[in-house]
Parts: structure tokens; C-alpha cells; sequence
């Protein structure tokens, strides 16, 4: 379905049969990519009083519990009550899901033994946009981020300033294809959490990060129209399945 928007004074054509999803499945395998040293996602089917869910068990539907951790398991969007004291629920971050996108990849830079995304190279990529969102493809990239085990492996990181940076220029939507925009073990400094959301300074309530994603080799860098799509959980993160559409 070909459609024009009007987006930002001009009008844009978008063909929404060809979604290009970023998200990764959740599965209760070993293909599920993890982080933050804890196993594999739960999902069997409800055992009550003898009763199994399950039509191989001659039930008449299946009927499964489902165990996670949104931070660990896949794909998810937070927002700032992920770090806050205060709580603050993901499901009401978002009025808007239509966003405007630009989809950068980036080399991250060996620092100290660390390899970090810094503010110059964001500035650089960008080259003067200011989208709502950004969506940051590390390299090198391959499908085994889709499945990959991330602890204790010290994965690329946003610097203080490239999220600084963000913030400035009014991004309010951070996507990335890493566990988190911040070092694993950090002490829980939480320097890029803390400086995209500005907090604890002015919190941005309406601001998300959203972690685990995979963007395709074939799709190329620059603009996009985003559709941020979260599970209505109260929580401070949910999953979600963010899918970018190119314009024509």
C-alpha cells in the first residue's frame, strides 16, 4: 500500500507493504540471543490439576505460560523509570508511533580496550539531520547478533557525549543493536542512560531507548519512517518490534 504523508512541510511516499522489522523473536531455545547472566526464556505449557495446555497433550488448545526478562531476552523499548527512583511506565512514554528515522551504521572506536560510538561520529553520520529517532547499526554486523550471548563479553558502548549530543539536537527515540547504549559493567554509572534522559536533572518522560535489535545488511543508511510498536505492559521496559518503511 503506497501512501504520502506530510512530513515536516513536505510530502513523503511510503510503501507500507514492505515493512523491514528490526526486531529479533523471542524463543525458549538456544538461538534466543541473552545478556545479563541469566538463562533462556520459559515457555510450556499451563499444567492445572492434570490438565496440560498443549493439543499434543490432547488439550483443545494450546495454552502456554511465558517467562522473561524484557532487558535480557530480545528486542525491548525502556523508558527513564528504567534507571529513576520514581516509577515510570513504558506503556504511557509513547502517544505518537509514527516517527521519523535516520538509520546510521557505525565502526565503534577502540578506547582503553573499550570499543565506544562517540559524539564525532554521530555528528558526522548524521551530517545536520535531526530526526526523532535514530537507529544505530554497529559493524562489523552479522546474524549471529541474533542469537548471540552477551555476558561478560564488554560490548560496544554510546559514550556520555555522543548521547549528550542526542539530546541536544532533540532526538526521542534511541535505537540500537547492542543489550544496552552503556559499558556491561559500568558500577551502574549509566552515563548514555542518564544523559539521553537528561535525568536526574529534567527527566524526559517521553523519550525511549530501545535495545536488541538487528538491522538487516541489505538496508541501506539514511532516512526512514519508523514505527515503534510496544507491548502495553506497565513496566519500566516492554518488548516491542520497531519497523522502519523506506520513502519512495
Amino acid at each position: 500500500m503506497i501512501t504520502i504523508l506530510k512530513i515536516g512541510g513536505k510530502s513523503k511516499t511510503v510503501d507500507f507493504s514492505k515493512p523491514i522489522d528490526l526486531s529479533i523473536p523471542l524463543s525458549a531455545d538456544s538461538q534466543n540471543p541473552l545478556a545479563w547472566y541469566i538463562d533462556k526464556p520459559d515457555i510450556e505449557p499451563v499444567n492445572l490439576d492434570g490438565w496440560v495446555g498443549s493439543t499434543q497433550e490432547g488439550a483443545a488448545v494450546n495454552f502456554n505460560n511465558i517467562r522473561f526478562n524484557p532487558h535480557a531476552h530480545g528486542t525491548h523499548t525502556e523508558c527513564v523509570g528504567h534507571i529513576s527512583k520514581e516509577f515510570y511506565s513504558v506503556n504511557t512514554s509513547l502517544s505518537l508511533f509514527f516517527f521519523t528515522a535516520a538509520l546510521i551504521s557505525v565502526i565503534p572506536e577502540n578506547k582503553d580496550g573499550d570499543l565506544v560510538i562517540t559524539d564525532y561520529q554521530i555528528k558526522k553520520l548524521l551530517n545536520g539531520k535531526k530526526p526523532e529517532a535514530i537507529v544505530i547499526r554497529t559493524i562489523p554486523n552479522t546474524d549471529s547478533k541474533k542469537s548471540m550471548k552477551y555476558s561478560h563479553t564488554n560490548w560496544p558502548y554510546l559514550s556520555k557525549e555522543a548521547a549528550l549530543y542526542l539530546y541536544d539536537i532533540g532526538v526521542k527515540h534511541l535505537l540500537i543493536d547492542l543489550p544496552s547504549v552503556d559499558k556491561e559493567k559500568d558500577d551502574g554509572k549509566l552515563y548514555a542512560h542518564k544523559a539521553f534522559w537528561n535525568y536526574p536533572e529534567n527527566p524526559r518522560l517521553d523519550a525511549t531507548i530501545t535495545e536488541f535489535i538487528y538491522v538487516p545488511n541489505d538496508v541501506k543508511d539514511g532516512s526512514y519512517l519508523l514505527n515503534l510498536q510496544v507491548a502495553n505492559f506497565k513496566n519500566d521496559a516492554a518488548p516491542s518490534r520497531p519497523v522502519l518503511y523506506r520513502f519512495l
